[in-house]
């Protein structure tokens, strides 16, 4: 599924957030993609999410600095693309309390499946990312995560390693019955450091749906090192 180990460093800002519309988040979301050959036939990609957060006013008006919780997923993909060209990874994914505040994360553990499938053609790359977690310990004091993410995308890669992508990183709390829908429109550069690929990235975010406290936009900045097996 993957030929190469990539670690975006992915530079989050949202405004408007927060019981006064005057909230701010600064999140960096570290995540390492490696993948781990299980045989002839079979990979496994491991990917991790881990966020570092600093906000302010989303909390009262309070702040808050330190990691949040962390994403685990495994995808099992096979090395050959199926028929017609589609790539696929399926397996579980974990939610991990790493937060190093409790306002900063949920103090629970979770778990659930996650799925990706895309497909490359003619510089074009379209697909969707999904997972589904369920919490199953932790701080009984602390609301159930119960949320289904959904990531459909498109992205188009010129001759000269330019690529522009369209998403959606749409999450759905079955807990609150509430949709998060930001909008993503960015463009990336490829280069080389050295013999070292590099991507850089930036774009904005719309809220086209949120909390009665959540965001309404944002930016993303990101830089992605890409390592050859």
């Amino acid at each position: 599924m993957l030929a190469l180990i990539s670690v975006p460093i992915q530079n989050n800002l949202d405004w408007g957030a927060g019981p006064n519309g005057d909230g701010f988040q600064y999140k960096v979301n570290i995540q390492p993609v490696i993948p781990i050959t299980l045989s002839e036939n079979w990979n496994v990609i491991s990917r991790t999410i881990l966020p570092v957060v600093y906000q302010e006013n989303i909390i009262g008006t309070s702040s808050q600095s330190g990691l949040s919780d962390t994403l685990q997923s495994l995808f099992f993909s096979p090395k050959a693309p199926a028929k017609g060209g589609w790539i696929w990874g399926a397996g579980p994914a974990f939610l991990i309390p790493t937060a190093t505040d409790d306002l900063l994360g949920a103090e629970k553990w979770g778990a659930g499946p996650t799925a990706v499938v895309l497909k490359q053609e003619k510089g074009w790359t379209y697909g969707m990312l999904a997972n589904h977690i369920w919490s199953f310990a932790g701080e009984s004091g602390r609301q159930n995560v119960n949320a289904t993410f959904l990531q459909p995308f498109v992205a188009y890669t010129t001759k000269k390693q330019t690529t522009f992508t369209f998403n959606t990183e749409t999450t759905y709390d079955w807990e609150n019955t509430q949709w998060t829908v930001p909008l993503n429109l960015m463009v990336a550069q490829l280069v080389k450091i050295g013999k070292l690929p590099v991507q850089f990235q930036v774009g904005g975010r719309y809220y086209a749906e949120h909390a009665s406290n959540g965001p309404e936009w944002g930016l993303r900045f990101s830089v992605t090192f890409l390592f050859p097996k």
